[in-house]
């Protein structure tokens, strides 16, 4: 089996849910990468901002559009040394504003992925993967990005085993 590592960007805290906010104890992007590290090995690594977002919901938006809007790389709390021994690379993140949030984007940059195995996956309440299987192929030069598994985050909860199935499929199709 391929070396594998699963990393993640995931919201605890007040979310959007089923038409509503929502506070969360474990965010939905982390329940799912919890799963599919549980079903293919490998390691696990959460990116995390040294500026917290807004712990309200609404705020929180704002703060990811402005994000967005800026192209900003917020700064991370830490990062892994190296990704050389990594072949496949699940990455997952809740689609804001249609991409990933802007430290995905800031984790990935940091490292050469050439030939390296990259797997979506992301949480949302009903845009889907949005544009960034494309901002993936993007800034990750020389890697094979795989189509993605977007999953609702109401469903969260009751999709860890789909989840683990799709994450073995997928590291079966070397």
């Amino acid at each position: 089996m391929a070396n594998i590592l699963t990393v993640y960007y995931s919201r605890k805290g007040q979310n959007y849910w089923g038409g509503s906010i929502k506070n969360l104890e474990k965010g939905n992007t982390e329940i799912l990468a919890e799963a599919i590290q549980a079903a293919v090995g490998g390691d696990i690594f959460e990116v995390d901002t040294v500026k917290p977002y807004a712990e309200d919901y609404h705020t929180c938006t704002e703060e990811a559009a402005a994000e967005l809007k800026a192209n900003a790389r917020p700064r991370l709390k830490a990062y892994m040394e190296s990704l050389d021994s990594y072949d496949t690379i699940f990455v997952g993140f809740p689609n804001w504003w249609g991409t990933m949030p802007m430290p995905v984007f800031s984790f990935l940059e940091r490292y050469d992925l050439n030939g390296k195995r990259i797997i979506p996956f992301c949480t949302n309440e009903g845009s889907g993967m949005g544009r960034s299987e494309r901002d993936l192929k993007s800034i990750c030069t020389g890697a094979r990005v795989e189509k993605g598994l977007a999953v609702r985050g109401t469903e969260c909860p009751s999709f860890g085993r789909k989840a683990a199935d799709w994450a073995r499929r997928m590291t079966d199709k070397n």
